[in-house]
Order: structure tokens, then C-alpha cells, then sequence
């Protein structure tokens, strides 16, 4: 294969796109780059330094002092913010429930989105977000989006808190938060998700994790050389 080739997944929340996305990334030979977990991190560092999003100076200065990058380990992206390994702990509720909020702020998806940028100039990536086939890469040669029934995205979502410790979120504040990132993700101004005109739709409301990830491989392997 011809280098810098990237696959661009795009969809709501909690529809398996990491889970699709790392699964690609292995079997082509590809790097996966999880771009939720740049915005995560990044909300996570506002969290902890009571950084107001609303106030652009301040968010400046934050993102001057963030430093994001990715490790791998035992064939899964792990991400690190300033140094700290920060994989679990972005993916917990208070990060979750402010997320969207963050990634819609003009400076933050535009220093988010240069860094993207730079990370697939020279090497063949999966990269999973909202504006990845829109915005960041929209001349990648495969573009998928991603959809499921909502409620099906919460109970998916609701085990994988539990399956982590998580014994205080209910599968109601799960459906509740969902609904509101898929507001915010859709009207926000900046970047707003869509599908891509050239994006294949997946929707995998009743697909197992191999099921969609043959799909996905035999869609790839057509559209790509």
C-alpha cells in the first residue's frame, strides 16, 4: 500500500467506534488514533485546573500547557496527558458529562484538529471521532458513519461503566447523558456532526463486534488499492 492512507470513522456516542476502529487499525497494520480521548484529556485538564471554556483567554493559556500523545500497549492506544496516563479515567462520568461542551469550543477543535492533521501526514491510520471524514481528513478514501438505536447505545455504554467499578450511574443518567452529547455534537457551530456525503453508513444496532468489523474490512478493501 501507498503511505499516508486513512480511514475515517465518524458517528454518535457510544456506537463502538474505538472498539470498530482499533479492531481495523489491527488487522490492516495501521495506527489508531482515538480522537474522543484527545477532547477527553483535554476536558479532564479543564476539569482538574478549573479552566472556564467560556473564557478565551484562559482557554489559551490552558491549551499552552497540555501535551497530549499516544502509546501502545498490548495492541491498545492509551493516551497520555502530560505525561500521566489518563486512559481510564477520561472515559468516568465527570469528564463524560462535560465533554461536549469542551470539544465545541472554536480554539480547542482547531488546536485538536491541527494535531490530528499533523499525526496522519505520514503514516496509514484508523482514526475515530465526530469531524474526522467532515472536517480533519475529508479527502480520506474510506469514510464510515456510525449509528445505533439510542437505547441500545446506553445499555452498551451502561455495562462498560459497570464493568469498570462504576456502581453510582444509572442506565437513566447514561440514556439522559447521551442524549445531550448527540444535541451538542449535532448543533454546536463549530464542526457539528455529520455524516460525510461519501461515508459509508453503518449501522450496528444489531451487529456483533465481528460482524461489523468484517463488514467494515470488506468495504475497506474495496474502496482502497
Amino acid at each position: 500500500m501507498r503511505k499516508n492512507l486513512v480511514v475515517a470513522i465518524d458517528g454518535y456516542s457510544s456506537c463502538g467506534k474505538s472498539t470498530l476502529a482499533k479492531a481495523l487499525a489491527k488487522k490492516l497494520g495501521f495506527i489508531y488514533i482515538d480522537s474522543g480521548a484527545m477532547y477527553r484529556a483535554v476536558t479532564l485538564y479543564f476539569i482538574r485546573n478549573h479552566v472556564n471554556v467560556n473564557d478565551p483567554e484562559a482557554v489559551d493559556y490552558a491549551l499552552g500547557h497540555i501535551e497530549l500523545n499516544f502509546h501502545s500497549q498490548d495492541y491498545q492506544s492509551h493516551i497520555t496527558l502530560n505525561g500521566e496516563e489518563v486512559s481510564e479515567e477520561i472515559r468516568q462520568m465527570p469528564v463524560s458529562t462535560s465533554v461536549s461542551e469542551v470539544s465545541a469550543n472554536k480554539k480547542v477543535r482547531r488546536e485538536m484538529v491541527k494535531q490530528q492533521q499533523r499525526m496522519g501526514k505520514s503514516k496509514n491510520i484508523v482514526m475515530d471521532g465526530r469531524d474526522i471524514g467532515t472536517t480533519v481528513f475529508p479527502d480520506a478514501p474510506v469514510k464510515f458513519f456510525m449509528t445505533a438505536d439510542p437505547k441500545i447505545r446506553a445499555e452498551r455504554r451502561f455495562k462498560e461503566l459497570q464493568s469498570k467499578g462504576d456502581t453510582t450511574t444509572s442506565l437513566e443518567d447514561v440514556f439522559e447523558n447521551l442524549a445531550h452529547r448527540d444535541y451538542a455534537d449535532t448543533t454546536r457551530k463549530e464542526s457539528p456532526l455529520t455524516r460525510a456525503d461519501d461515508a459509508i453508513i453503518l449501522d450496528n444496532t444489531d451487529l456483533t463486534e465481528s460482524e461489523q468489523l468484517d463488514f467494515a474490512l470488506d468495504m475497506v478493501h474495496q474502496q482502497l488499492p
